[in-house]
């Protein structure tokens, strides 16, 4: 009898030893005696304890964050850039047997991605269009990653921050030019204020009685405040009388 016990004990043990229980985003690559056997997919699996072992992979995008460094792009510009990887394992088999650390290897790859494609660019495409730069490391880092079974989702530079003499040189031109569009729209305010004006003297011009009562307007305006000048009107009629004597002489 204690032999019987023994011996459920040991078969207790190892189907304890070869059941595996993958989850809905799990695959499990078996290696037997050191070989490839297969993939085993979601749910109970059994494995031959001893002879067998299971190697889980996470079938799930992941992130891998590429802290800032230094680049020099093509004008010679020195900035720093950090960046963030979405990535998933496309083929378990090969992210194990092709790659000692994908993760590493992946984000390793996308610093010399990042590097090669700022460095051949000018800073103002940097700054200007992320998407496109971030669309060629992606494509870059994607080729080299088919290989071992990840297919990189998404490349996205998060920052980049300008040194400190460049951030003033381009403040300084922010605000000249809108120093330049102040000038241009004032400008462009007294040339119509000046037509406008144009055609009302021309208009006033032709009506004695509009022009008298928009002096005696005037002198309302510059009778509300007071000040030490005298100002002497004079009527319309004394103006011309004053132009024709001296057209006499």
């Amino acid at each position: 009898m204690p032999w019987l016990i023994i011996t459920g004990f040991v078969l207790v043990f190892l189907v304890a030893l070869s059941i595996r229980i993958l989850t809905e985003w799990q695959r499990g690559v078996v290696l037997t005696l050191g070989r490839f056997s297969n993939v085993r997919n979601p749910g109970l699996n059994f494995i031959v304890p001893f002879f067998q072992r299971m190697i889980t992979v996470d079938m799930r995008i992941n992130t891998i964050d590429i802290p800032k460094q230094e680049v020099i792009t093509k004008d010679n510009i020195t900035l720093l850039v950090n960046a963030v990887v979405y990535y998933k394992v496309e083929n378990a088999a090969h992210a194990v047997i092709k790659i000692t650390n994908y993760g590493y290897a992946l984000k390793q790859y996308t610093q010399g991605a990042l590097r090669d494609v700022i460095g051949n660019s000018e800073m103002d495409v940097v700054l200007s269009d992320r998407e496109l730069v971030s669309g060629e490391i992606k494509k870059i880092v994607d080729a080299e990653t088919d290989e071992w079974g990840i297919d990189v989702t998404a490349v996205k530079i998060q920052e980049i921050e300008l040194p400190a003499e460049m951030k003033r040189a381009m403040a300084k031109q922010a605000e000249a030019e809108r120093e330049k569009r102040a000038a241009i729209i004032i400008s462009e305010g007294e040339l119509t204020a000046s037509v406008k004006l144009a055609k009302a003297g021309e208009n006033l011009s032709k009506s004695k009685g509009a022009l008298h009562l928009r002096t005696l307007r005037t002198i309302k305006e510059i009778s509300a405040d007071p000040s030490e000048k005298i100002v002497v009107f004079l009527p319309s009629e004394a103006e011309d009388m004053i132009k024709r004597i001296l057209g006499k002489k």
